[in-house]
């Protein structure tokens, strides 16, 4: 992952093991190995000398696993590199006895048999130990153990010194305009307690401006009602030629007005909603509208209950059909439930939004008649409304153009059945 605390540990673990790997790599070469020849031939004076001795000895002596006269040579598996390098370091002193190295398991260290001319075997244990091939494992072993102890030792480390920096990714994630978010403690570095400041500070300010703009919509259409009603009585004493199209602008000037508080009231409400059967209100709406003359054909449902406002959704879902019903000239609606979650499709048959229009669709007052070939009442922010309310309530919408006509796409989680209550 492309974060902080990822590319900190591994660039501490990395240190660690390179100073590691390279200080193991300059002891291995500034260290002198040791000198297995030099100790064969010390062994083989040493045991010279022991055989010399026990050649004059006539009784056996059993007392001890070490240093003993023995009637049978000691067991255990057979240690071929010091055999060899003892065999012939006494070779080169003229001895012609073989001996035998040897690993007994009741002393777990490497023992010399020596043959005597009497039959008789001398047992002593070898000064130092042969290296043995699992004697590389082992190192292996503690190069991994020291590995694996580092990084969880920097994990744990660099998780404890960045806990403050994703506890302000986590608060800055979670302030939306009229989000209620906790402040975040002011502790920690001096870096951090500066950016947990920044982070209040930013999240009051949010606060404050979508209060302040929710109190400025509301009071400018509220104060607009009293001249709009005022020029509504002037206009029953014009012309009828004149009042009808001087009406029309009232309307037009008072649905702007409605659409612009339901978009901030949309963006400052809470987001408390209830369990709801999204295909029955689906099914609801698309009769609702087909009575009053909206060309909408529900084609296709399926049951899915899911967590939302009842009022707020069924206006986006009439925001989207009239569009489709509207622009598109005929609205189909299906719904298809997979993966846990739901869609509703709105597909037209209209000749759809321009590709590089198609990231502004949800942008206030931004309308796209010309593309949708006609020009209809509206002040632009129905599709900006429905997008604040579908995302509100945990659901997602997209626009896409087919091949002929524009696809609307609303997808919402869906609610267990023990989450819903049914």
């Amino acid at each position: 992952m492309n974060t902080i605390r990822t590319k900190l540990t591994a660039l501490l673990v990395g240190s660690v093991l390179g100073v590691l790997v390279v200080a193991t790599g300059l002891s291995l070469l500034i260290l002198t190995p040791p000198d297995f020849g030099r100790m064969d031939d010390a062994a083989a004076v040493q045991l010279g000398m022991l055989i010399d001795l026990a050649e004059r000895t006539q009784e056996a002596v059993n007392e001890g696993p070490y240093g003993r006269i023995s009637s049978a040579p000691a067991g255990g598996p057979r240690v071929e590199p010091a055999t060899e390098g003892i065999n012939a370091a006494l070779g080169r002193r003229g001895r012609a006895l073989q001996i035998v190295v040897t690993e007994p398991p009741d002393v777990g260290w490497p023992t010399i048999s020596a043959r005597l001319s009497d039959g008789r075997w001398l047992i002593v244990p070898l000064a130092v130990p042969k290296p043995r091939p699992e004697d590389s494992w082992g190192l292996i072993g503690w190069i991994l153990l020291v590995a694996l102890g580092v990084t969880l030792v920097m994990i744990f480390a660099v998780r404890r010194l960045t806990e403050p920096l994703a506890l302000l990714q986590r608060t800055a994630d979670a302030i939306t305009p009229c989000s209620d978010v906790d402040p975040v403690p002011e502790k920690g570095p001096a870096e951090v307690r500066a950016a947990a400041r920044a982070i209040n500070q930013l999240a009051t300010r949010l606060r404050q401006v979508m209060e302040s703009r929710m109190r400025l919509v509301a009071a400018a259409g509220h104060d607009l009602r009293t001249p709009m009603t005022r020029m509504r009585l002037r206009a029953e004493f014009l012309p009828r030629e004149d009042r009808t199209a001087f009406i029309d602008d009232l309307d037009e000037l008072d649905r702007i007005a409605d659409s612009a508080i339901r978009l901030v009231r949309e963006e400052v409400e809470s987001n408390s909603g209830e369990f709801l059967r999204l295909d029955a209100m689906v099914a609801d709406t698309t009769a609702e509208l087909r009575e009053i003359g909206y060309g909408v054909n529900l084609t296709q449902t399926c049951s899915a209950t899911i967590a939302a406002r009842p009022e707020a959704l069924r206006r986006a879902l009439r925001n989207l059909f009239i569009n489709a019903a509207t622009h598109g000239r005929q609205a189909t609606v299906r719904m298809a439930a997979a993966g846990g979650k739901v869609q509703v499709l709105v597909e037209d048959v209209g000749p759809g939004i321009p590709e590089e229009l198609l990231p502004r669709v949800f942008e206030p007052f931004f309308r796209v008649d010309p593309a949708r070939g006609a020009s209809t009442p509206g002040a632009g922010l129905g599709l900006a409304i429905a997008e604040q309310i579908v995302t509100r309530n945990g659901g997602t919408l997209r626009l896409e153009n087919m091949p002929v006509g524009l696809r609307q796409m609303l997808e919402f989680p869906v609610v267990t059945q023990g989450e819903g209550g049914d």
